[in-house]
């Protein structure tokens, strides 16, 4: 797997100026004096830049006045050079070993403001000590989360993400359809699932995100990774995968496989009300509709037929830089879709004990409906023993 700290060249209209101007823009509009950004997707999503989270601080500013700067340790200024943040024409703070940047952070917010800040708002990842550092250097500063302006930001993709995100589905997709060389009666979960993870490599992520096989019961724990336990002839294996690009946005795929032998009549029809739920969910996506609304579609059509109780968790989470991110698929979530939001559906049944079932898709809201970037069978696929 590649370091973090690799700087791959974006695709083309990905990092560009205008989201640091859109950054400013609504952290004004929040009446917040600047948001200050640690590494992770929301420093990716801003200026490009793939920074490790570490004990040294690495942060962008963005202030409500005034040109935004990036705080690094100086040893890692060559880095950011490098990356395609040293194409956005960024101030650039490089800190010794012995500077407290936090210092250093408020400093410069002083300098733009014109007097001390009063607001930070810092993302919702950020390492405690980091967030304490800067309200130390800023005594009686307020702060709290930058959720409210990065959201704004992120939740709704461009083209270019979008097309980033298609390159993703395909290729986990790719990976599912190899299903049958690895997924076999008398291998472990563990064994099958180093296969799955090279093959999500051979298929075009640059690192792997995560690799569920959930066999026969399992199945029935919505996030069990692996285990030693065996695939048994008749189990259902939930299989749920995804991997990062080069560009950092992300593939999820959720497919369900019978191994060895057919699905019984009653698994079948549970699991074609499951097949339904999905479908009608993927369908109800338009602008205008609430998340929630999505979300009750998938889980009306399960509770009315009688399994509303082993659907344990929400329909859906946005994607992106980000594996789970907004808008998130879930009772109580009146935002309403619009064009350019992508998030999965994905629906399932644990009955526990003895078995689960889940399907998931990533969607893509359109002008006029929704775009399913994922394909392949949706069915209960038989794979031999």
């Amino acid at each position: 797997m590649p370091s973090d700290h690799a700087q791959p060249t974006p695709s083309t209209g990905l990092v560009t100026t205008q989201r640091l101007d859109r950054a400013r823009e609504v952290t004004a509009e929040l009446e917040l004096d600047a948001v200050v950004v640690t590494p992770g997707a929301d420093l990716r999503y801003l200026c490009g830049y793939a920074a490790h989270a570490l004990e040294r601080l690495t942060a962008l500013v963005v202030p409500a006045r005034g040109a935004p700067l990036l705080v690094v340790p100086r040893l890692e200024a060559p880095m950011v050079a490098a990356s395609p943040a040293g194409g956005l024409g960024l101030e650039l703070v490089a800190w010794d070993e012995t500077d407290d940047p936090f210092a250093l952070v408020a400093q410069q917010l002083t300098r733009r403001l014109g007097r001390a800040p009063r607001s930070l708002a810092v993302g919702a990842r950020t390492w405690a000590e980091h967030a304490l550092g800067l309200q130390r250097a800023a005594p009686g500063t307020r702060l709290e989360l930058a959720t409210p302006v990065l959201d704004r930001l992120r939740v709704v993709k461009s083209e270019a993400e979008v097309a980033e995100l298609a390159v993703a589905a395909a290729a986990i997709d790719r990976v599912h359809a190899r299903m049958g060389e690895w997924l076999r009666v008398g291998r472990t979960e563990a064994e099958v699932g180093a296969d799955i993870a090279a093959g999500i490599l051979a298929e075009g992520h640059v690192a792997v995100d995560f690799v569920i096989v959930g066999s026969g019961p399992n199945g029935a724990s919505p996030h069990h990774e692996l285990s030693d336990r065996v695939v048994q002839a008749g189990d259902l294996v939930v299989v749920d995968i995804g991997g990062e690009l080069a560009s950092g946005y992300r593939s999820d795929c959720t497919r369900t496989y019978a191994v060895g032998g057919a699905p019984d009549a009653a698994t079948a029809e549970w699991y074609g009300v499951l097949q339904a739920a999905q479908d009608d969910a993927r369908a109800a996506v338009a602008p205008g509709v609430t998340a929630e609304q999505v979300d009750a579609v998938a889980r009306d059509a399960i509770t009315a037929a009688g399994w509303g109780e082993q659907f344990l968790h929400r329909t859906g989470h946005g994607i992106g830089l980000d594996t789970h991110e907004a808008p998130y698929v879930v009772a109580g979530n009146s935002t309403p879709l619009e064009p350019g939001m992508a998030f999965s559906v994905e629906p399932g049944i644990y009955l526990a004990g003895r078995h689960g079932a889940r399907i998931e898709d990533i969607v893509v809201c359109t002008t006029d409906g929704a775009r399913t970037l994922n394909g392949g069978p949706r069915d209960l696929v038989e794979l031999p023993g």
